[in-house]
């Protein structure tokens, strides 16, 4: 053995200076990393020193906060009237459904949030979870069209709001995605039957606009049905939704699957798995895992498209807007305070799913690393 004395061993190295050292340093990195991110900055907060005083000023302080036409109509010009959501927020967040009845709505509403949040949530991935997805959905359903446990029914025509908006983009997004799985493994099938089909169907439906998709789901489907057999406008607002958010997905699950290696399907069919477990087990989980900020992005494109369903008289969050405000003239000439109250609802959600991406990706992140 050498005789060279060993190094001793050293504590790893700590941020110097504590929470005030860490912050310059973050600032440093991100906001004053060289010239040009210096400059960027120094233009934003001159512009928000700007702009953010007289905001805050109409916003907030000159704002009239309770439901007083006289008041709203007297600050028009030097403050907001958020008095108009205190007025109209029962509308707005629920649309036309029968007022006595909105406990329903925003039972289910807030059931089918606590579906979502454990969705993500690790701890609660067991076959439970599928149970009360399930149980939840039914239950979404009864509430919301009534007929049953004494509920009175409500016909779908009457369903608006907040509810409506998370329903459709809930169910269109667990429609399509596996759907979009499907069309994405036809589209690299050997078989050229199946391959052209796929490839047809994304063309097809990538090449025309969504308020066309449901313009035709609403008004043109059912002349092609027997007379008298016609589908819930609901269902097939839902159908042309969920087909046409499954065209985008799959272009994204293909581009995942395009960047997995051959050998990883090779080394699968050395050990004897058959094609679709090496689909199952070892492709499709690594080309998932790739493009998650790419079907996060799909996502929230489709819980913002769900807004386009008001063309066929279904009113969601944006339709319901234009309902409360649009119809009352005494109201109406608040109807931006009603915009940035909705606009607000959709920021939560959508910010949401995006911190939930970041942290899907850390995870995957860590387990590579592993």
């Amino acid at each position: 053995m050498s005789d060279t004395p060993l190094i001793p061993a050293r504590p790893a190295p700590r941020h110097p200076g504590g929470p005030a050292a860490r912050v310059r340093a973050w600032a440093r990195r991100h906001l004053f990393d060289g010239w040009a991110s210096t400059l960027a900055t120094l233009t934003l907060l001159a512009a928000a020193a700007w702009a953010l005083p007289p905001l805050f000023d109409q916003a907030l302080l000159h704002a009239v906060w309770r439901a007083d036409l006289d008041a709203c109509q007297a600050a028009r010009g030097s403050g907001a009237c958020w008095g108009v959501i205190t007025e109209k927020h029962r509308l707005i967040v629920f649309g036309r459904y029968p007022l006595e009845e909105q406990w329903r709505p925003a039972l289910a509403t807030a059931g089918l949030f606590v579906l979502l949040v454990a969705s993500g949530v690790r701890r609660c991935w067991h076959r439970g979870l599928v149970l009360a997805w399930g149980l939840g959905l039914a239950g979404f359903f009864v509430l919301m069209g009534g007929g049953l446990a004494g509920l009175a029914p409500v016909p779908t025509d009457r369903w608006g709001g907040l509810p409506l908006t998370l329903m459709l983009s809930t169910l269109s997004i667990a429609l399509a995605f596996p759907l979009a799985v499907l069309v994405a493994l036809g589209r690299r099938s050997r078989m050229p039957a199946i391959r052209t089909l796929c490839g047809l169907y994304v063309e097809l439906v990538r090449g025309v606009p969504l308020i066309s998709v449901l313009f035709m789901a609403s008004f043109l489907f059912p002349l092609f049905l027997p007379a008298g057999t016609s589908p819930d406008v609901l269902l097939r607002v839902l159908a042309g939704i969920s087909l046409f958010a499954a065209a985008y997905l799959a272009e994204t699950v293909r581009a995942g699957l395009q960047a997995i290696p051959r050998g990883q399907a090779e080394a699968a069919a050395s050990v004897g798995l058959g094609w679709w477990a090496t689909q199952r087990l070892v492709v499709l989980p690594q080309a998932l895992a790739t493009v998650v900020p790419g079907l996060l992005n799909s996502f929230i494109s489709i819980f913002k498209d769900s807004s386009l369903i008001t063309i066929v008289s279904l009113y969601e969050l944006t339709g319901s807007l234009g309902l409360a405000l649009n119809g009352d003239p005494v109201w109406r000439p608040f109807l931006i305070e009603g915009y940035v109250f909705i606009t607000l609802i959709y920021f939560v959600i959508c910010a949401a799913m995006s911190r939930y991406s970041l942290w899907v990706e850390q995870q995957l992140a860590r387990s590579q690393v592993r």
